[in-house]
């Protein structure tokens, strides 16, 4: 049944088939991981009725902190490692059993959106991420450049001058550029060198870990889009507890590959799905690609649904921890 249904997650076409895939991997989870089983019968649910998305059980983001979460037997090839402070204590981390469908899940939803990465040079700015290890970030972006097969794409961390010159070069060669960054890397590019950067795609991954003070994404894009001499800010939303992200191209909105679909909850009531759009609640999302974990997630993000299908990250539920990748507090 697993291979029946990894073949299909990456070929979805419809809302019918979305909703037909979710369901059985729903089944296959609920019989294959315990943890998620004994969760949604702890909840009184009858996993034999469950026959809609909005009445599927999703497990709480903070069980990635304090379990194994994984579907099937398979011995993890990949452990990855949620950012954040000492101060925020346990993190999450994900067991990967198969670290090539997150490759395939990444480079697809990239693809997707922005095309081919052997047509663009990449520039990351990742501090923190690339010290501390086990970050599925810098994971994907380091598949990206060695993709791009461009020698001047690469994660910098100190040398922010050479990263600006090498991207105007770039621009006079007439090259596609993605200047990827956490925010307050990209903050301080913009206050303290205040480069022109137009016509470059410009990508912010959240997070400003402690080193500033967190900011709202229009303050966030203000502030970038008037330091680098850009029109739009794009931004990626991804998570440790995640294969699969979400892209937005401006105005924080964000779009999700086929195989992932976001959900509002009631933030009174984690079992109620608002239906329609512009009510705030919190952030559940289905991402297929976490066939070998959980594929349904009730994260600690407040967001909202706008009228084309698009989501809003509007900042953190109370009480949620403030945490990296595009979690930005009000």
């Amino acid at each position: 049944m697993k291979d029946l249904i990894q073949k299909r997650i990456f070929n979805i076409d419809s809302e019918k088939n979305f909703t037909e895939t979710a369901l059985m991997v729903f089944r296959y989870q609920y019989e294959n991981n315990p943890i998620y089983r004994e969760f949604t019968d702890l909840l009184g649910s009858d996993h034999r009725e469950i026959d809609s998305l909005d009445k599927i059980p999703f497990l709480p983001i903070e069980f990635f902190k304090s379990h194994r979460i994984v579907t099937g037997t398979e011995a993890e090839e990949k452990i990855f490692e949620s950012s954040g402070t000492t101060e925020m204590g346990v993190k999450s981390r994900h067991y990967v059993t198969d670290i090539r469908l997150y490759e395939e899940s990444f480079i697809r939803g990239f693809s997707y959106f922005y095309g081919d990465p052997a047509d663009y040079i990449f520039f990351a700015l990742l501090p923190s991420y690339v010290e501390r290890g086990g970050s599925s970030l810098v994971y994907m972006v380091e598949t990206l450049i060695k993709m791009s097969g461009e020698p001047a794409s690469r994660i910098d961390r100190t040398d922010i001058p050479g990263v600006i010159r090498d991207i105007y070069r770039a621009k006079r060669d007439g090259k596609k550029v993605i200047f990827i960054g956490v925010s307050f890397a990209l903050v301080d590019c913009a206050e303290k060198y205040s480069p022109d950067l137009s016509g470059v795609i410009v990508m912010e991954t959240g997070g400003m870990k402690g080193v500033r003070r967190e900011m709202t994404r229009e303050e966030l894009h203000s502030r970038l889009k008037r330091g680098l001499n850009v029109q739009t800010i794009h931004s990626e939303y991804g998570m440790t507890e995640l294969l699969g992200q979400a892209y937005s191209s401006g105005n924080g909105l964000f779009r999700c590959p086929p195989w992932m679909r976001v959900l509002i909850r009631d933030p009174l009531d984690p079992m109620t799905m608002f239906e329609g759009h512009g009510k705030s609640g919190g952030i559940n999302i289905i991402d297929l690609a976490n066939l070998n974990s959980c594929s349904f997630i009730s994260t600690g993000d407040l967001g909202k649904m706008a009228p084309d299908g698009c989501f809003e990250v509007l900042g953190r539920l109370d009480r949620s921890d403030i945490r990296g990748c595009n979690l930005l507090a009000l």
